[in-house]
């Protein structure tokens, strides 16, 4: 009964959440909640809870301040020269655009906000594409393969996803894989080069003059252009004053100006930059993932005494910190509100048993000879499931589930989950993933379009993070 009410339970939750009949949030609290009445222990839900919540306490932590961290190093301008130096090398040359969206991204991707990272993204490189004619949907896709592999950061979500469900340190998921990621990266850039050639043979490479001679009309520039206007609409990230705080919003009509001056990710003239501290908050940074690589001390904790650092170095004036932290609330409260939600649905799952009753079924229909590699079957299954199902659902419905029986065949925990994030590339450009719809939307791609296009090569880059993490044995 308890296998069945398990099952029932994961199945209405990833249901309503894919139907979007309920939020995340909502589902992750209500839908355990009336399965553990049903269960017959809904006296001891309280007790799962409070469980659940002391356990995922430092996650939560470390989402909410290195949020705000990386929101206050975009305000403060400290990827601005990234952006203008990679603008500078594409030139005109498809090749170059080509990978160099992919550098842009994947280093964007650092803030953990894949809405952000497509927006800093398309602002900065749609002017290029649109400029030499070329193939919108290889933007889209090699941005969100790019943004695919870094989306597996600690703070990004599904690591700290996978630690919330399997009761784990995320440094011991993510640190292990940096190799395994890496060669994914690799991967992507290789793409990149090949889409970049590709490209080159069809049109040539031409200076951004030759261009303006023979396209005369009107194209959209970023949202830096030199007046500024184009910071308005964004993420949410205002400015104390109201206007854009990452300085990325709607484009702005074309001026014909130098390629430095008008073609830029992030509005150059918004007044949280804060240039003269550039290399302090460049050293922050440095220190702060060194220290996080090396296990200096607990992640939540580094990023907990850098956002403080950052606020108060950048903005020592109290209205500007409360502005700055006002900025990010949203994005705050919606990870951390699903990490606490998350106590309920994994407290009641593993409180009541269901989670073992449902992993002996699973143990007693896997074949023996595919127990022992429970660790790579977790990482096959997770390029398709995170894609048909938000992460929401997989990590807290499906991977509980494949850990428990790892561990029946003497595969730990930690692999279970180091492998459970190689679908990421391909989970990027889900129908479920709402930062998807701001990628095409801004390069003004249709989504069908896009899918064709980057369906096979993401599922390619996830089965190279998955191969590279078997051989050098991190699963």
């Amino acid at each position: 009964m308890l296998t069945i009410l398990g099952f029932a339970m994961i199945a209405t939750f990833l249901v309503l959440i894919m139907v979007k009949k309920m939020s995340p949030i909502a589902a992750l609290v209500l839908i355990p909640a009336l399965f553990c009445v049903f269960v017959g222990k809904g006296a001891e839900l309280g007790d799962y809870v409070v469980d659940g919540v002391t356990g995922l306490a430092p996650t939560a932590a470390m989402l909410m301040f290195a949020i705000v961290y990386f929101g206050v190093m975009i305000d403060v301008g400290l990827f601005d020269p990234v952006v203008r130096g990679i603008l500078r090398f594409c030139k005109a040359d498809p090749l170059r655009i080509v990978v160099g969206t992919a550098l842009l991204a994947a280093i964007v991707s650092l803030d953990g906000d894949g809405s952000t990272t497509f927006m800093i993204t398309v602002s900065a490189m749609y002017p290029l594409y649109k400029r030499l004619k070329m193939s919108l949907v290889v933007m889209t896709g090699v941005a969100a393969m790019a943004n695919g592999v870094m989306n597996t950061l600690p703070w990004g979500g599904p690591t700290a996803r996978a630690a919330t469900a399997l009761k784990l340190d995320a440094s011991d998921i993510f640190v292990p894989m940096i190799p395994a990621l890496a060669v994914g990266l690799l991967g992507v850039l290789a793409l990149a080069y090949v889409l970049g050639r590709r490209e080159r043979r069809r049109l040539g490479v031409l200076t951004l003059d030759d261009v303006r001679v023979e396209e005369k009309e009107t194209v959209l520039v970023g949202a830096g252009s030199a007046t500024g206007t184009g910071a308005g609409r964004g993420n949410g990230r205002s400015g104390g004053d109201g206007s854009a705080g990452t300085g990325i919003g709607a484009p702005a009509e074309d001026t014909g100006t130098p390629q430095d001056e008008g073609f830029q990710g992030l509005d150059p003239n918004r007044p949280t930059l804060r240039p003269r501290l550039y290399w302090f908050n460049a050293l922050l940074t440095v220190v702060l993932l060194t220290a996080m690589i090396m296990e200096w001390l607990p992640i939540p904790v580094l990023f907990l005494l850098g956002a403080a650092l950052a606020l108060t170095v950048n903005f020592p004036h109290m209205p500007d910190q409360k502005a700055r932290i006002a900025a990010h609330a949203e994005n705050v409260l919606n990870v951390s509100g699903m990490v606490f939600a998350a106590a309920v649905f994994t407290g009641v799952l593993q409180g009541t048993g269901m989670v073992d009753h449902m992993a002996a079924w699973l143990v007693g229909n896997i074949p023996d000879a595919l127990g022992p590699h429970m660790a790579l079957v977790t990482g096959v299954l997770s390029i398709p499931l995170t894609y048909f199902m938000s992460n929401d659902g997989f990590y807290f419905g499906i991977l509980p589930v494949l850990a428990e029986a790892g561990q029946a065949h003497g595969v730990s925990a930690v692999e279970i989950a180091r492998a459970s994030i190689v679908g990421q590339p391909l989970h990027m450009s889900s129908p479920l993933v709402p930062a998807v719809y701001v990628l095409v939307g801004m390069a003004k791609v249709e989504f069908g379009d896009h899918t064709r296009f980057v369906v096979k090569w993401a599922a390619l880059t996830s089965l190279v993070v998955l191969g590279a993490a078997v051989l050098f044995g991190i699963v």
